[in-house]
């Protein structure tokens, strides 16, 4: 999903908000500057609906909740949305427009936001102390970087990549077929 700069001044991260509200494009908030979330190919849609259509299920009768692309999450003044996050943390689960405290963040690349996603977006994530894992899926190449936290690193797990989609702070496993599914 690419993203375009806006020019437009908030004092404060409750201006955007109430702003972003009236709006018909969703739009990120990081270090006070407004990013328009333009439109995703079709493969991005899929491999997201995969995905959260998984997680629905896996984590049904669980503490934990998957959102995709609308939910907000909020980190300090920032405003992101992510294409899907799991969060068990109760805040959250009443939270109705944001949340704060996810396990789990899972990004969909485009060419547009790829490196956007890979550096200043982890970086942003990795400050959350709840985040356990965080998931980087190319629709285009096939395949699925999950990083975990273990202390206070961020590791790749690359000897999991052919299991598909494994997410170990939720017992969680997809089948690459199953992510990459109508593509």
């Amino acid at each position: 999903m690419g993203m375009a700069q806006l020019k437009r001044d908030f004092g404060t991260t409750e201006e955007f908000l109430a702003w972003e509200e009236t709006q018909e494009l969703r739009h990120e908030f990081v270090d006070g500057h407004i990013y328009a979330m333009v439109g995703a190919r079709r493969i991005h849609v899929e491999v997201t609906m995969n995905v959260g259509t998984l997680l629905k299920s896996a984590l049904r009768g669980t503490p934990c909740r998957p959102y995709m692309l609308d939910l907000k999450l909020r980190l300090a003044e920032d405003i992101y949305y992510p294409d899907i996050l799991v969060t068990c943390h109760p805040e959250d689960l009443s939270a109705d427009r944001f949340v704060q405290r996810p396990k789990v963040i899972i990004e969909v690349l485009s060419e547009s936001t790829a490196s956007y996603d890979r550096g200043r977006k982890f970086a942003a994530y990795r400050r959350i102390a709840e985040l356990e894992e965080y998931v980087l899926i190319d629709p285009e190449l096939r395949t699925i970087e999950t990083y975990r936290r273990v202390g206070n690193d961020w590791l790749l797990a690359t000897s999991e990549a052919p299991l598909g989609l494994v997410l170990k702070s939720l017992d969680f496993i997809a089948a690459p077929e199953a992510v990459f599914e109508n593509l």
